[in-house]
């Protein structure tokens, strides 16, 4: 009983609709020309493409790397076939270079793309061809970074024929902007540094060189994920600007405050190196990146120039204080050379007249003279000694005077050198604060041309 049944089964295979549709590799029929019996009838091809990931967004090269799906159909004439005339088969998948298939290309490819191709498509019994590619598309995109990096950027892949016009090929798309942006959302895998926001269809017939073609158009919207950089540029360069602010409180007397403020700027100069490398040199604007950058150089090099004021006017005060000291102290050593001078007259005219006493004589009053003048020397000595300790403390409660009292009649310039503090630290405040505002603004509202 069971062997009957058997017997009775029809066993079909994929080759018996071949040779029902005579379809070998060397009939010419299906590979040579277009699919279709009558020339003056289009072929129409069916698009469908699906964002699957964003690879790489090269801004200096305007470079966009998407990894999409590709998926197209069109109509072969020549194909036909009732499944239930072969056990219910209704697709069979053939190698590619079997059949004729639509010349597409993308007009914003720069290279070609490295992966292999499918190597199979399907046919239907309807005579449908169904073929799928995956692609790594390297595609020039024109870049707008004028607000990086708080930038959206679109990038769009152009879909038309090589050679055929819009009479022989024409090209439509299966799914709407919304269908595409969901499906692309639920295949994607990887997004890099991007965050995609929405794929948009768009189908038009262009004429270029005389040819008239049909041309769809996926344009795909994605912004860029800032907190990288906001975290490893923006915030320093701007903690580079508190720094600098902060050196109001470094005293202006030595060369401290200068050598820190040199050093800020250099740091800032090191990151302006830094995003060289970054942005396009193509770019029709300056991107707000590097005018908060140029601002903020701005200001630390006017806070530089006020140090280097200030710290020539202080030496200006120092030099004439010199001056005054040097008079000062040549003045006391003429006073003691004339007193010492007087001591030492005394000294010899008291010793000449001990020495022109006769040997014959008695020398009971000169000597007595002697003992006197001796004590009267002595004297002398002590007061001189007091003198000369009276003449330091003078000096010294003089110093202490005048470093206490700066602005006395040798502080003009120190005095103005205060009031040049105080003024330049309200309008660097007031300036950096506006600046500031005036960045973050246009980082939010500014429109990219």
């Amino acid at each position: 009983m069971f062997s009957a049944v058997e017997s009775s089964e029809t066993v079909c295979s994929y080759q018996d609709v071949l040779n029902y549709l005579n379809l070998t590799k060397s009939n010419e029929l299906y590979s040579m020309t277009r699919p279709v019996k009558d020339y003056k009838q289009p072929t129409t091809v069916s698009l469908h493409v699906l964002l699957y990931a964003i690879l790489d967004v090269r801004e200096i090269d305007q470079t966009f790397i998407p990894y999409v799906w590709i998926f197209m159909s069109w109509q072969n004439q020549y194909i036909s076939w009732n499944p239930s005339d072969f056990c219910g088969i209704s697709g069979v998948s053939l190698p590619t270079e079997v059949l004729w298939k639509p010349d597409l290309t993308i007009e914003e490819m720069t290279e070609k793309d490295k992966a292999p191709p499918s190597p199979h498509l399907t046919i239907f019994s309807t005579g449908v061809i169904l073929i799928q590619n995956d692609q790594v598309l390297v595609s020039t995109c024109r870049m707008h970074v004028y607000k990086f990096p708080f930038d959206t950027q679109t990038c769009t892949l152009t879909f038309k024929s090589v050679i055929h016009s819009v009479d022989e090929i024409q090209l439509v798309h299966d799914t709407n902007s919304s269908q595409a942006t969901e499906w692309s959302r639920e295949v994607m895998r990887t997004q890099y540094e991007w965050l995609f926001i929405d794929m948009t269809v768009s189908n038009q017939t262009v004429t270029k060189f005389g040819l008239e073609q049909d041309v769809i158009m996926y344009t795909i919207s994605m912004k860029r994920r800032s907190v990288l950089y906001i975290v490893n540029f923006i915030l320093p360069v701007l903690f580079f600007l508190g720094l600098d602010l902060a050196s109001f409180l470094i005293s202006d007397n030595g060369g401290e405050k200068l050598g820190f403020q040199v050093t800020v700027l250099l740091a800032v100069t090191v990151m302006q190196l830094i995003l060289n490398e970054i942005l396009p040199s193509s770019s029709n604007r300056i991107p707000l990146i590097a005018v908060y950058c140029i601002g903020i150089f701005s200001l630390m090099m006017l806070s530089l120039l006020e140090t280097i004021l200030v710290l020539y006017l202080i030496e200006k005060d120092n030099e004439a204080d010199e001056d005054q000291r040097l008079c000062e102290d040549c003045g006391g050593k003429q006073s003691k050379t004339s007193f010492q001078n007087n001591r030492e007259e005394k000294k010899w005219n008291q010793c000449a007249c001990v020495c022109d006493v006769s040997p014959d004589e008695t020398p009971t009053e000169p000597l007595k003279f002697q003992v006197s003048s001796s004590q009267v020397t002595e004297e002398s000595q002590g007061f001189e000694k007091l003198s000369d300790v009276l003449r330091e403390v003078v000096k010294t409660l003089t110093l202490l005077h005048n470093s206490r009292n700066e602005g006395g009649k040798h502080g003009y310039w120190t005095r103005k050198t205060k009031t040049i503090n105080k003024v330049f630290f309200i309008f660097y405040i007031i300036s950096a604060s506006l600046f500031l505002f005036c960045m973050f603004f246009n980082w939010s509202y500014a429109e990219e041309l």
